[in-house]
C-alpha cells in the first residue's frame, strides 16, 4: 500500500476529529478562562489557577456542599475537595459542619472570596468587551444568545434555570 495514501488518510481522519464542534467551543472557553486568569492574576489574586475555577462557576448563592459542587462541576468528590482544601488554604472559601446535615461540609466564601468574585465579574467584562472588539457586539450577542437557547433546549440539568435566560 502507498505509504502517501496512508499518510493523506490519516491526516484527513484526525483533521476531522480536531475541527468539530466540540472542539471550537473548547478553544473559545479555555480562551475566555485563561484571558480572565490573567487580569485575576493583574489584580492581585496571582496563586489562582485555572482549576479552580470550576468552584466559584458552580458555587451558586449561599452555602453548598462539596457533593453539589463536584456534581455540577462534574468531577469527583476527592479532586473537588483537593481543590476545595487548596482554596482554603489561600483564604477564598472555608468550610463548616452544615446545620442540615451534620455528616456535610458546607462550602461559604469568606471576604478575600467575596473580592475574588466581584473582580472576576469585572474581569469577564474586560474579556468580553475584547471579544466584542474582535468580533463585534452583535455578532457576540447573537452568538451568546444563541449558545444560552441551545442548552436550553438540550435540557442541560446541572446548569440552574436562569442560566439559559440572561448573562447575569
Amino acid at each position: 500500500m502507498n505509504t502517501q495514501d496512508d499518510d493523506d488518510q490519516n491526516q484527513g481522519a484526525t483533521r476531522r476529529l480536531s475541527t468539530n464542534l466540540g472542539r471550537i467551543m473548547r478553544e473559545f472557553s479555555r480562551d475566555f478562562d485563561r484571558r480572565v486568569t490573567r487580569k485575576l492574576r493583574e489584580r492581585g489574586h496571582e496563586d489562582l489557577s485555572l482549576s479552580h475555577q470550576v468552584v466559584f462557576s458552580n458555587m451558586g448563592l449561599g452555602r453548598t456542599r462539596v457533593t453539589e459542587l463536584a456534581e455540577r462541576a462534574r468531577i469527583t468528590q476527592q479532586a473537588m475537595g483537593k481543590t476545595l482544601r487548596e482554596l482554603e488554604g489561600l483564604g477564598y472559601i472555608e468550610r463548616s459542619v452544615d446545620p442540615s446535615d451534620r455528616r456535610a461540609r458546607a462550602i461559604r466564601l469568606t471576604p478575600r472570596g467575596i473580592q475574588l468574585v466581584d473582580d472576576a465579574v469585572a474581569c469577564c467584562e474586560e474579556v468580553r468587551q475584547e471579544y466584542v472588539a474582535k468580533i463585534g457586539r452583535l455578532e457576540l450577542d447573537e452568538l451568546e444568545q444563541r449558545l444560552r437557547s441551545a442548552a436550553s433546549r438540550l435540557e442541560l440539568d446541572y446548569l440552574p434555570t436562569s442560566w439559559a435566560e440572561t448573562g447575569n
